[in-house]
């Protein structure tokens, strides 16, 4: 928190542009940089809750995935090797040498395969309720869980909740559900037509965790209704770091419990 007089964190806007399109960021706060990746439902505006925490101690670089509002594209439909690259050329336009990266849901697509393409560049890999371009039925047994997600997702768009927060959220956190769904529907993007996109590349096998370089961790919510924290688990055990399993949370750990999401990034990247 500021005291009186106190200047603000250090902060900078900016677009640079790519084949197609132009990519919007913000870089808030010094010290080593922390990259996030948002989801399919958010843009850059969705670590609100992250940024003036980690900010004091890490330079926070937030943007938004083409064709996501700000950020613009030209070329539809997009493409995921395009998010990839957007974020490599992202680390090159900030001349950051490397970063951290933390993706949530679609946003593990673009940090995982930064990871596994330029391992030099990514300092430490956080991947919150995804598991990237990982088919996470090859991680687990995920036994009645896509029954049970699915029936839970039909109830929900009943009752006009957004899935990627869910029941609990939208019941003790009203005013964040109502928040989460205003950035989704910001977004430009024809997110009908990217989201069996996004499935269909989930291609690679849960064994390609195994050859990341750098410290990795995953993170579930306990009652996710999009992503199986079952998988979650089973990949934190192949890197060799236990997943962190966000009890009495959904599919968005770092919107609908943001302190101890920001507490477990500070324990992790030190």
């Amino acid at each position: 928190m500021l005291r009186i007089g106190e200047r603000s964190l250090p902060r900078q806007r900016g677009r640079f542009a790519r084949a197609g399109g132009e990519i919007a960021y913000e870089v808030t706060g010094e010290g080593p940089a922390i990259v996030f990746a948002h989801g399919l439902g958010g843009s850059h505006l969705s670590w609100w809750q992250q940024v003036p925490d980690l900010a004091r101690d890490f330079r926070c670089v937030t943007f938004a995935h083409r064709g996501f509002h700000p950020s613009t594209d030209a070329t539809p439909p997009l493409g995921l090797d395009g998010f990839a690259e957007d974020l490599l050329g992202l680390l090159d336009h900030l001349e950051l040498p490397d970063a951290a990266l933390v993706g949530q849901s679609m946003g593990g697509w673009s940090c995982l395969e930064v990871a596994l393409r330029a391992p030099g560049r990514v300092r430490a890999l956080v991947m919150s309720a995804t598991s990237g371009t990982i088919d996470p039925r090859s991680a687990a047994d995920l036994g009645d869980w896509p029954e049970r997600a699915a029936e839970a997702a039909a109830r929900c768009a009943g009752l006009g909740i957004h899935p990627a927060m869910g029941e609990r959220a939208a019941r003790e956190q009203p005013a964040l559900h109502l928040l989460y769904r205003g950035i989704d529907e910001s977004a430009e993007a024809d997110k009908a037509a990217l989201r069996p996109r996004l499935m269909a590349g989930r291609t690679r096998p849960a064994e390609t965790v195994r050859s990341l370089a750098m410290p990795t961790l995953f993170v579930a919510g306990e009652e996710d209704i999009v992503f199986p924290p079952a998988a979650a688990r089973a990949l934190g055990g192949m890197v060799g770091r236990p997943a962190v399993i966000v009890p009495e949370c959904g599919h968005s750990p770092y919107f609908e419990r943001a302190d101890g999401f920001n507490a477990l990034l500070r324990d992790f990247l030190g």
